[in-house]
């Protein structure tokens, strides 16, 4: 019989996922696993529990939002596990799932899983922690782990741009300076970046999938100038909306790894959750890291 460790999130999102967990797990059941269910308590939970037995599984599942995902990626990179993941999105927001185009049903999601094959994915190494889709800094940033959860069950997605509204409205300027791997140098004044590996970024910024391949080696690096006056503001949402990356006010490049100056005092989020800034990080992609059940 095959073995499942099955990680869950009671408290993600609308936690609808809580009245359907002996439906998933009998459509586990039928499909000849084993399952060892485990339901985290607190913050890192999911990263000790897919390092002490995700090396035993055939397959592991993670229901909750990308941040349990995340920690159960990070559990997997860090204990170098090489047993296939599959997601159930039962958050927020879901980013990466709704980059992979898993469903947001909960029981079509864990059929997905019984159906679907193993995929390689690149995973962000920041400094000693990971991240599935982004690294970010700036407006928008806080809004993923400062908005109350009942917040963002409220209204969704509008939370986040809410969020972000407000923090526009203070145009925070960032001095940032990133070199690329090729050596080329970005440095200036931004409201915000963002180190990528999605089409989806908080639920608000999206980029073109044409442009993106979560399994290339590389990262999307996209930096949002600081606006001189209201006009430039106006010009930069735009250019934002339209995903128009030509723009003068956007800058654009990929690359596999990212060396990044400034203050220690701005903040980061990795996948929506806190991550401390620094005065000097590096930023790499590990390519084909983990293995995602699509």
């Amino acid at each position: 019989m095959k073995r499942l460790l099955l990680i869950m999130n009671p408290t993600s999102g609308t936690k609808k996922a809580n009245p359907h967990l002996s439906e998933i797990l009998s459509i586990f059941s039928q499909a000849g696993y084993e399952s060892l269910v485990w339901m985290t308590q607190k913050r890192g939970d999911a990263t000790e529990i897919t390092a002490l037995r995700g090396a035993e599984a055939d397959l592991i599942v993670c229901i909750g939002g990308d941040g349990t995902f995340n920690e159960v990626v990070t559990g997997a990179v860090q204990a170098g596990i090489s047993t296939p993941i599959g997601y159930i999105p039962a958050g927020s927001t879901n980013d990466f799932a709704a980059s992979l185009g898993l469903p947001k049903n909960v029981i079509q999601a864990a059929q997905a899983i019984v159906a679907g094959k193993p995929r390689a994915f690149d995973v962000g190494r920041f400094q000693d922690r990971c991240f599935t889709y982004v690294a970010s800094f700036g407006a928008f940033t806080k809004t993923s782990y400062a908005t109350s959860q009942n917040v963002k069950n409220a209204l969704g997605h509008m939370a986040y741009v809410l969020g972000g509204i407000k923090e526009l409205s203070a145009i925070h300027r960032c001095h940032v300076a990133v070199t690329l791997d090729d050596g080329e140098r970005e440095e200036g004044d931004y409201i915000f970046g963002a180190v990528s590996n999605s089409t989806s970024v908080g639920g608000i910024l999206t980029l073109d999938p044409e442009i993106v391949d979560m399994n290339d080696g590389q990262f999307e690096l996209l930096l949002v100038k600081y606006p001189e006056n209201p006009a430039e503001l106006a010009a930069m949402v735009i250019a934002l909306t339209s995903q128009n990356y030509e723009s003068p006010f956007l800058i654009f490049r990929t690359a596999r790894k990212l060396q990044v100056e400034a203050s220690p005092d701005m903040d980061w989020t990795l996948d929506g959750e806190f991550a401390k800034g620094c005065s000097e990080l590096v930023i790499e992609n590990l390519h084909s890291a983990i293995s995602v059940v699509v």
